[in-house]
């Protein structure tokens, strides 16, 4: 009898996603009862075979530095000035006030950091906010 408790026992698998594979809304039923784990016909489809996101991300990304913040911060302000489009929606977005602010925290950095950049970091921070300054004075006298 205790055998039969044990292949008894497992756990109840509530699928708490809003769509169905096919992408219909799925109904409210909380309380439905599920088939176990290993009786389920998808149980293992349910189980990723990928790291989450964020893990794969993190791995793919170059080790940061001061050069690669400053790159960071310097295509911030190009999305911002619109000179390039949002990688994530594709459409041009122009915001020069937030483009000047973020210039601005370049030239802020450049500051604070003197004399604790090497040669090759001070040239690239120098570009960098030549570059965006001249480009922000000819959004600003586009606009």
């Amino acid at each position: 009898m205790a055998e039969e408790s044990d292949t008894q026992k497992g756990f109840k698998v509530h699928d708490k996603r809003r769509f169905t594979d096919e992408g219909e809304a799925r109904e409210q039923q909380e309380d439905r009862d599920e088939p176990a784990a290993a009786d389920s016909p998808q149980a293992g489809a349910e189980t990723p075979e990928e790291p989450p996101r964020e893990a794969s991300a993190t791995q793919e990304l170059p080790p940061i530095d001061f050069s690669t913040f400053i790159m960071s911060l310097s295509t911030q302000a190009l999305l911002q000035l619109g000179e390039i489009g949002n990688p994530a929606t594709g459409q041009v977005e122009k915001d020069v006030a937030v483009a000047k602010q973020t210039i601005d925290i370049i030239g802020m950095l450049s500051e604070k950091s003197k004399g604790n950049l090497d040669e090759t970091e001070e040239r690239l921070v120098q570009e960098i906010l030549y570059n965006l300054r001249m480009r922000y004075v000819e959004a600003v006298r586009n606009a």
